[in-house]
């Protein structure tokens, strides 16, 4: 708002100089591009993340099943553990020794995290596992796909701004470089007869 404003004060002003202007349109420029172009940017990325995403998730609930194992033993001297998967809070998990069926119908026998806190021989609990019984994570949620995919278009915005601002702030530093230069030019010309008789100082 400051370069419009800027733009506007120095339409005629007689020490506007051509830098002042330039460094104003190069802010408004910046300013442009920050509202427009980093929204769209973030729309674009976290669509198409999101329709990535989304598939990504259909595809794993398609690949993996929920079973149900029954736990043979639980594994002594092995600390809870957390599903780092688990929207929400998390859910604590148990290793177990279990047996499960795959959906191919063959049976399995192995180590396992199973929800419990206090599992017992006997216990039923759910395990994700693909086609042939191999133990997997639980497939990505379409709640969780979209909030990744929120989070992956804010960053390109936030990104994109960013970038916007750092070229702004590059533009302005060679400017104001140049600007400089020229004043000493200007001194180193006007410098040694400076407050001489007849110079018209």
């Amino acid at each position: 708002m400051r370069a419009v404003t800027g733009l506007w004060r120095w339409r005629r002003n007689p020490l506007c100089r051509a830098t002042d202007l330039a460094e104003a349109w190069v802010a408004l420029v910046a300013l442009v591009l920050i509202a427009v172009v980093a929204p769209v940017t973030g729309a674009l990325v976290g669509a198409a993340a999101d329709g990535s995403l989304q598939q990504a998730a259909r595809q794993q609930h398609h690949a993996r099943r929920l079973v149900t194992a029954t736990v043979v033993r639980e594994v002594r001297d092995s600390p809870l553990e957390t599903d780092p998967e688990t929207s929400g809070a998390r859910e604590p998990r148990t290793r177990v020794v279990a047996d499960w069926t795959a959906p191919d119908g063959t049976p399995h026998h192995g180590a396992a995290l199973a929800e419990l806190k206090s599992p017992h021989p006997g216990d039923h609990f759910g395990i994700w596992t693909d086609r042939h019984g191999r133990i997997t994570t639980r497939p990505l949620d379409s709640a969780t796909a979209t909030t990744h995919a929120v989070l992956a278009g804010l960053g390109a915005a936030l990104l994109t701004a960013a970038l916007v601002e750092t070229v702004r702030h590059i533009a302005v530093w060679h400017m104001v470089r140049r600007r400089y230069a020229r004043w000493d030019q200007d001194w180193d010309r006007v410098g040694p007869d400076w407050g001489k008789a007849g110079t018209g100082s």
